[in-house]
């Protein structure tokens, strides 16, 4: 798709050329890679090599959201594992939101993936039907749902109807094939999550085929957990995680 907007500030991919491990890590519906950024820079520092794509028809304008379809996003994903494919021999793949949920398609579709790390995936959501039904053109934006007072994460004020649609689609396709993936799991899950709810992440938990499997719930964190309180937290269980299987 051809993108009308220039990128905003602070919405740019990131990439860092690092050691033959590499980590994709995949921000989420409607928001951009400051919100996945603390986890970027972990990983970064812990000297692996780390890329976090900007999912296209994001961190631009909401208009151009609306032109952008589920395959855009499943195709910004698999280019960003394409992308560390040619510089590492082991790759992981993390993601926030509906980027986890893109992280489980690419579970499905390559079982040599070394660990998947979804965090609060979007897998199963009945209302979003109902949302995309209406007439309007754009609802409000679904962004910053942070328990910290203070945070704001880098989304669009307004969400597209139509990019609705396209997620839910999206996320019937992946659920679909959750049986598919078999690769090791971490899945980190807010208690209270106001985007996604919890449901979500004990469905992918419990249909997934993957021998080691592993849920922690974050218990002081909403859907964006890794701008919230528990972003320490998460990003040292995604670290422990990856450094056990190199």
């Amino acid at each position: 798709m051809d993108e009308k907007y220039a990128v905003v500030q602070n919405a740019e991919e990131l990439y860092h050329q690092g050691s033959e491990i590499g980590v994709l890590v995949l921000h989420g519906f409607t928001g951009t890679t400051q919100s996945v950024k603390p986890v970027y820079t972990v990983l970064k520092d812990k000297g692996y090599t780390v890329y976090a794509p900007r999912l296209k028809g994001h961190g631009t304008h909401h208009e151009d959201m609306e032109k952008s379809t589920k395959e855009d996003w499943l195709s910004s994903a698999q280019e960003g594992y394409e992308k560390l494919t040619e510089a590492c021999e082991r790759i992981f793949v993390t993601g926030l939101s509906m980027g986890g949920t893109l992280a489980l398609h690419l579970g499905a579709q390559y079982q040599n993936i070394a660990g998947i790390i979804p965090i609060n995936p979007a897998i199963d959501m009945p209302h979003l039907k109902q949302q995309s039904e209406t007439e309007a053109r754009f609802l409000t934006g679904i962004g910053s749902d942070i328990k910290k007072e203070g945070v704001h994460e880098l989304a669009y004020e307004k969400t597209p109807v139509a990019s609705i649609r396209e997620l839910t689609a999206l996320m019937e396709k992946v659920k679909n094939n959750l049986h598919e993936v078999t690769s090791p799991l971490l899945l980190l899950s807010s208690k209270t999550d106001n985007v996604v709810p919890p449901h979500n992440s004990q469905y992918v938990f419990s249909n997934v085929e993957s021998e080691q499997k592993e849920m922690i719930t974050l218990s002081n964190s909403f859907h964006v957990a890794t701008l919230d309180h528990d972003q320490g937290f998460l990003c040292e269980k995604i670290v422990k995680f990856i450094s056990e299987r190199c």
